[in-house]
């Protein structure tokens, strides 16, 4: 027994070190390879993924456009402001956006189209991922178009409201008083519609990549509500999700209406 023990650590030491060699020529060979798509580490972020992986993935890499564009640099201006006028726009600033409320009463009178077409220039100053700038503000005031999607949204939100939504969120929202009637779809004398463009086209005709779009139309829109604000104006913004058909045409393929507001003049009995 007394001879047999050297022998058996002596063969488990062999193991060992024969375990380890393998284990490293292992690790060796997969430091040569590159990654697979599979492979590649997982997202931190994974909940703010929209779909430009996927539609690259599905479809054929011959038709997505390689950026090779070259940016020109333009250099940054600033504006100093002493602190104690820092604090004085900052404060002035919170006191206007804090008027800001959703208004549903909203009177038919006209807005300049001055100022809607200033806030949507406005709105495009957002950043956007990779500098796509992924919107279309679209901008309706015939009131056949309007009433059209007034049925529209009407139709989806009493199935929200009867089927979706659940009890707790329907009851949630009785003390607001809000319902799948949408009146003021037809009074607001504007509606903007603001679409994501899900990808774009280089000037080849291939399709450019739009990373985080619902996220930077999004941010495009809370600027809009500001600058709305700022210019005395009232809004009621209504998500739009799924309501790809509201305004269908050639060249709208690769868009989505995200979001929609109505634009105007809040009424007397707010």
């Amino acid at each position: 027994m007394c001879f047999l023990t050297p022998i058996l650590v002596a063969i488990l030491c062999i193991l060992v070190v024969w375990i380890f060699k393998n284990a490293d020529r292992s690790m060796e060979k997969k430091k040569g390879e590159p990654r697979t798509r599979a492979e590649a580490r997982p997202w931190v972020d994974e909940d703010l993924k929209d779909s430009s992986d996927l539609h690259q993935a599905e479809e054929d890499a011959d038709e997505w456009q390689e950026s090779e564009e070259k940016v020109e640099h333009i250099p940054f201006s600033h504006t100093h402001y002493p602190e104690k006028e820092m604090v004085k726009r900052s404060q002035e600033f919170y006191e206007l956006l804090n008027k800001r409320r959703s208004v549903r009463f909203i009177r038919n009178e006209q807005v300049p189209m001055e100022v809607i077409d200033n806030v949507i220039r406005t709105a495009g100053t957002a950043p956007s991922g990779a500098h796509t700038e992924p919107w279309t503000f679209v901008v309706v005031k015939d009131p056949d178009v309007k009433h059209k999607i007034r049925k529209i949204i009407e139709e989806e939100e009493e199935i929200n409201y009867m089927k979706r939504m659940g009890h707790r969120w329907v009851t949630d929202l009785k003390k607001l008083r809000t319902n799948w009637i949408k009146e003021y779809l037809d009074t607001a004398p504007i509606l903007i519609l603001i679409f994501k463009q899900v990808h774009g086209f280089a000037t080849n005709g291939k399709k450019k990549v739009h990373y985080y779009n619902e996220i930077s139309v999004s941010i495009a829109c809370g600027i809009l509500l500001a600058a709305l604000q700022v210019n005395n104006g009232i809004t009621m913004r209504h998500q739009t999700a799924g309501h790809r058909h509201l305004i269908e045409g050639p060249g709208r393929s690769s868009e989505a209406c995200s979001k929609l507001s109505s634009q105007g003049r809040p009424g007397f009995y707010c």
